[in-house]
């Protein structure tokens, strides 16, 4: 066996165990319902002594980073796959499909769920230009990509909601510079909204407090909540 090969066994061996290390740790957010976790606590799961953990994460931080950032591409991932199953120019079911695959991963892993964008990690802050500030950003832009699809298609109508404000111009204006002019700002500002009662419901389902409602009530009420929130912003509702 060669030095290319040996050094390939010893990436992929490496490899091996970031992962395992990663899917202990969820194991283990997901056992105590909390987004921090311990190097100790995942050493003695894994039958490791906590400085050997060192050797594949500097500290508890970078962890939590890649941890964060693996839950936005799977959240993205599935985003993407959801919505483009659906005609592009069926643009009310696209949005539907694309908010349920939203709903469908929070509630499929709420632990995940909670890590990216529930109560921050005592002591954890993201790297300011790390991986999860990439990874998110990526992961919102497929709500984003529904405005400028009905743009394109001439179907998108006005928000109804009061003008940007200067102090929401200044504030969004970085978040606005990539679409290059193609959303407008009381049209992102709709969005924000529009998303935040989506995220709103789909929080309030994910921790349990929609336990008075069947499935099919909870169903109905997401629906409606969309078409709500396709108002909002001037978006192509989906049919009742």
């Amino acid at each position: 066996m060669g030095p290319a090969s040996a050094s390939s066994r010893r990436e992929r061996t490496r490899a091996a165990t970031v992962e395992e290390i990663k899917r202990t740790a969820l194991t283990l957010m997901r056992e105590s319902g909390a987004a921090d976790v311990r190097f100790t606590d995942i050493a003695r799961a894994m039958g490791l002594t906590p400085p050997a953990l060192y050797r594949y994460f500097a500290d508890r931080d970078e962890l939590l980073t890649a941890l964060v950032a693996d839950s936005f591409n799977s959240l993205s991932e599935a985003l993407i796959a959801t919505r483009d199953a659906v005609p592009a120019d069926d643009l009310g079911a696209r949005l539907l499909a694309t908010c349920s695959a939203y709903r469908s991963w929070a509630l499929g892993d709420p632990q995940r769920f909670a890590l990216i964008f529930g109560v921050p990690v005592p002591g954890y802050t993201a790297p300011p230009d790390g991986p999860t500030v990439e990874a998110g950003q990526r992961a919102i832009s497929h709500l984003a990509s529904l405005v400028l699809d009905t743009e394109r298609l001439g179907r998108l109508g006005d928000p109804l909601v009061a003008p940007a404000t200067s102090q929401f111009l200044e504030s969004a204006a970085e978040r606005l510079a990539p679409f290059e002019g193609a959303v407008r700002p009381q049209t992102y500002q709709a969005l924000m909204l529009s998303w935040s009662a989506v995220h709103g419901f789909v929080s309030l389902e994910a921790y349990g407090h929609f336990g008075w409602a069947d499935q099919a009530t909870r169903d109905q009420l997401f629906t409606a909540q969309v078409r709500m929130a396709a108002g909002v912003a001037g978006l192509v509702p989906p049919e009742a």
